[in-house]
């Protein structure tokens, strides 16, 4: 933006020269040896009447104020990929924290499976079951151990530091949630976003464009003028007859470019043609991201609760075949079933919870 205003204004430039020189001696005319100085003052200006230096000032700004709303995009969507990572780090706490409560409810489980066993009221078999009870859940830890470090390298980087742990706040499901998003909002609400803003002022920038083409079929004015002294030695340089100047006006006018400033108004036209398309494009975009948001903020919600209501199903359907085990009306491979149906299920919900905290954060970006 700078370089395009710097265009409307006069250029000043100063010079100085000398230098020293000898002339032969011809015609019984001795040699002689002058130090001519010259200093000089000139400045040029080309005056702006057909708006090519406005419009080309127009269009750099329209870029600056793009630049810095791609610049708003990036912040927001870092923000967004923030929030995301964190969810996605505390999910990952929450499975650890259930794959070590389970662990450590399934060794209980083993060592009475194993009692029960030495007094003969039951089988080998059943201690073998318990034993997958529990290397299942002891698998799992050092996978989700390894995940959660990477998780917080990856949040490290994200927010400018080298890799290292991550303070924890809330657990994942004590996460504050905004209120509901209600329904009436006004579409101009996505005038606010910055890739659609970004698009526009683009768009800008390219219609100013086609003042500038356009300006090159009109002839380009210029102001000039020069003044200074000039002498044959140093002595002299500021008397009176040692001053110079010169002052005047130019005017040139296109006369024959083969075509070249018709096909580069046609091309600037088609440039705009074309930030004209991406502009909507973005708007339809951005109408897009809200539905999508939407629509997997309220589905995503659904399944939390689904989840929910199967989690506390099988967690009774857990106690209820213990306790079936306990009194031999059941075989523990009725126990071994319902454990792993519980595990799962409270694993998938710790992802439902995720999944719709991520949609929170959809919304957000969108």
């Amino acid at each position: 933006l700078g370089i395009a205003q710097a265009d409307q204004l006069p250029e000043v430039n100063a010079s100085a020269s000398v230098f020293n020189q000898r002339s032969p001696a011809a015609a019984g005319r001795p040699a002689v040896d002058t130090s001519p100085v010259q200093l000089g003052l000139s400045a040029s200006w080309e005056l702006d009447f057909w708006g090519r230096f406005l419009r080309a000032t127009e269009s750099a700004r329209a870029s600056l104020l793009s630049a810095e709303w791609a610049q708003r995009q990036v912040i927001s969507s870092l923000v967004s990929d923030v929030a995301a990572a964190y969810f996605q780090l505390r999910e990952q706490d929450l499975e650890l924290e259930i794959s070590r409560q389970t662990l450590a409810s399934r060794r209980d489980s083993l060592r009475l499976t194993q009692v029960l066993a030495d007094g003969g009221a039951t089988s080998l078999l059943d201690v073998r079951q318990a034993e997958q009870l529990v290397f299942g859940a002891s698998a799992s830890i050092p996978d989700l151990e390894s995940r959660i470090e990477q998780q917080e390298n990856f949040i490290s980087i994200l927010v400018g530091r080298n890799p290292e742990g991550v303070v924890r706040g809330r657990p994942l499901i004590d996460q504050q949630q905004p209120p509901e998003v209600p329904a009436g909002l006004p579409s101009s609400l996505l005038e606010r976003r910055p890739d659609i803003l970004q698009a526009e002022q683009q768009l800008v920038a390219a219609n100013a464009q086609i003042g500038v083409a356009k300006a090159d079929f009109f002839p380009r004015i210029s102001l000039t003028a020069i003044g200074g002294y000039q002498s044959s030695a140093l002595a002299r340089l500021f008397t009176g007859p040692a001053g110079l100047w010169t002052f005047g006006a130019s005017a040139l006018q296109p006369v024959y470019e083969g075509g070249r400033i018709r096909n580069n108004v046609a091309f600037a036209e088609a440039r705009t043609q074309e930030a004209t398309i991406v502009y909507q494009r973005t708007v339809q975009q951005a109408f897009r991201d809200v539905s999508d948001s939407l629509v997997s903020y309220r589905k995503s919600r659904e399944v939390r609760i689904e989840q929910q209501q199967l989690t506390t199903a099988a967690e009774d359907a857990t106690r209820l075949s213990n306790m079936r085990y306990r009194g031999g009306a059941a075989s523990y491979l009725e126990v071994l079933d319902s454990e792993t149906r519980f595990f799962n299920a409270q694993l998938n919900l710790a992802q439902a919870q995720l999944r719709e905290l991520q949609s929170l954060v959809q919304i957000y970006r969108s």
